[in-house]
């Protein structure tokens, strides 16, 4: 009974479309790492702080809404044990886990199950409902990161706010709106390719 109703009720996040079960969702997890990776690479340094700007954040947020709070949460930890074990796929080819931006990692995974739980729940079917989604995921990468600034460069809240959260605002209203526009037109598209209405 809680099958059929599951399949009536549809996919819960984009990820779901894909056809296959266990080598899709290896597929999908290990993608989600890649891709991670990969957007980490996309680096622009700030004069005066230790963190950059990347398009692993937004890369992040991404998974976490098409994948879903498992599949996300577990390409996160394959990301941050991979980059652990040395594959260089952090920021500028990093690894391992001695540099100030590492605790903005960490919250990768948190943020990626976090914001695949809210899109599991309709939070990313609509613009404003995405932006309140995405806006949860980068406050809990910022909570993760700040603390793990303060305590490896030896400053205090303020002087780690500005160094690991003031210069990114902007960048990351922009990173969240363009997720509004993106992932509620995706489910308007799909829908319209299976002949109904997300």
């Amino acid at each position: 009974m809680a099958t059929a109703h599951a399949a009536r009720r549809g996919p819960a996040v984009l990820g779901d479309l894909l056809p296959g079960s266990l080598a899709r969702d290896a597929a999908l997890v290990a993608g989600a790492a890649a891709f991670v990776g990969v957007a980490a690479q996309i680096a622009v340094p700030l004069p005066g702080t230790p963190v950059p700007v990347t398009g692993q954040t937004f890369a992040v947020l991404l998974a976490g809404a098409a994948l879903g709070f498992g599949r996300a949460g577990l390409g996160m930890i394959v990301y941050l044990l991979a980059g652990m074990a040395g594959v260089p796929w952090f920021t500028d080819g990093a690894s391992g886990a001695g540099f100030p931006t590492f605790g903005y990692v960490l919250g990768f995974v948190v943020a990626a199950a976090v914001v695949g739980r809210l899109a599991e729940r309709g939070g990313d079917r609509t613009p404003l409902r995405t932006v309140a989604t995405m806006l949860t995921g980068t406050a809990i990468m910022y909570a993760a990161g700040v603390p793990y600034l303060m305590a490896s460069l030896h400053v205090g809240l303020g002087k780690a706010l500005h160094l690991g959260v003031t210069p990114f605002l902007a960048g990351d209203a922009l990173k969240v709106a363009l997720a509004a526009a993106l992932l509620p037109a995706a489910w308007k598209l799909t829908g319209r390719l299976n002949g109904r209405s997300s």
